[in-house]
């Protein structure tokens, strides 16, 4: 028997995405964002609300980059997805965090992160939030295997969950996508 809930968008894995501006001072602003995703193969979506001081942070300069949650930095993560820059001034201080400047776009790198999308800004609208062109994909070469590709259990992915708001890591593979399908089709 199947239980009836309220109906929501709870999608489940939803990235921990941290997005990282320069405020009009040159200081590092960064929020927690999960209603972010792969637009097209080189672009991501944002649905963010104007009135986040990155937003307006993102329209100004016409960049951003994003970086993805990692369990050991869950608290710091959590942090700046509760405590706004419209506020708090030194919000970004306050994690311990490290940045340095991106030589590709204007906005930090968060250099405690495994992975990040140095992106540049390529529509925005309020009704539906902000579209990013990826200039550069970077990863810690401590996260990459053997074979050049990324090792995602090394990197201990966060993933929020709306339905409890939990953090969750996303860990362990399970198969192989375009591959174990096949199976049926013989």
């Amino acid at each position: 028997m199947r239980k009836e809930l309220s109906p929501s968008s709870a999608l489940f894995p939803m990235p921990v995405i941290l997005i990282a501006t320069y405020n009009e001072d040159g200081s590092v602003d960064v929020m927690n964002a999960a209603w972010g995703c792969a637009f097209d193969t080189k672009q991501v979506y944002l649905n963010l609300s104007p009135s986040h001081k990155t937003v307006k942070n993102i329209l100004r300069t016409g960049a951003f980059t994003i970086s993805l949650g990692e369990a050991r930095y869950v608290k710091e993560s959590d942090y700046v997805g509760m405590v706004s820059a419209n506020n708090t001034k030194d919000k970004f201080e306050r994690t311990g965090l490290k940045a340095e400047k991106s030589n590709l776009v204007d906005a930090p790198i968060l250099v405690d992160f495994g992975v990040c999308m140095e992106c540049s800004l390529f529509e925005s609208n309020d009704d539906f939030g902000i579209i990013g062109e990826v200039k550069r994909l970077s990863v810690d070469e401590k996260y990459i295997d053997a074979n050049g590709k990324v090792d995602i259990s090394k990197l201990e992915i966060i993933a929020f969950d709306p339905f409890n708001h939990g953090y969750y890591v996303v860990k362990e593979k399970v198969g192989q996508a375009f591959c174990d399908g096949r199976k049926i089709m013989k």
